[in-house]
């Protein structure tokens, strides 16, 4: 037979040391209604429900998987109602992933371009006057315009 368990309140403190975040950021998750709001002590302390450890595990998550705030908003409210479908939260991943995709290309890009700038660097003038370096001669020449560099790196 298993003995009931009585959930106790947490303080703001203990839940931000339980879950690893800092009392400003559960200030602003209850801020902008991704935890329920705190109950208030007689003191005026925050007091939150146990539950609400499950909730900013999942924010943790979410956010170290770089989702936006509103995303998070909606994963959590998903993983709240029997009512949907999974399949929106795959949906939401799946754009997520298609935003990182993007910018993980636009990242090689830019990996590649800055190779090419060291390259051209130890090639050409290492070890010369910084002015005629390549590195800065084709930062210079680099049409603000474009993301693509000028000179020896384009």
């Amino acid at each position: 037979m298993n003995p009931v368990q009585i959930e106790r309140p947490l303080s703001i403190g203990a839940l931000a040391e339980r879950t690893g975040f800092a009392v400003s950021a559960l200030r602003y998750y209850e801020e902008v209604g991704l935890i329920p709001p705190a109950t208030r002590r007689p003191s005026g302390h925050r007091v939150y429900d146990e539950k609400v450890q499950e909730v900013l595990t999942l924010i943790r998550h979410c956010r170290d998987f770089g989702f936006s705030i509103e995303e998070t908003r909606a994963l959590v409210l998903l993983s709240t109602s029997d009512e949907r479908d999974c399949a929106e939260a795959r949906d939401l991943a799946q754009a997520h992933l298609d935003t990182v995709r993007v910018k993980l290309k636009e990242l090689q890009n830019l990996e590649r371009s800055l190779a090419k700038f060291v390259r051209s660097c130890s090639d050409e003038c290492v070890g010369g006057p910084a002015p005629k370096c390549t590195i800065l001669k084709d930062l210079s020449l680099r049409d603000s315009r474009s993301a693509k560099p000028a000179g020896c790196c384009g």
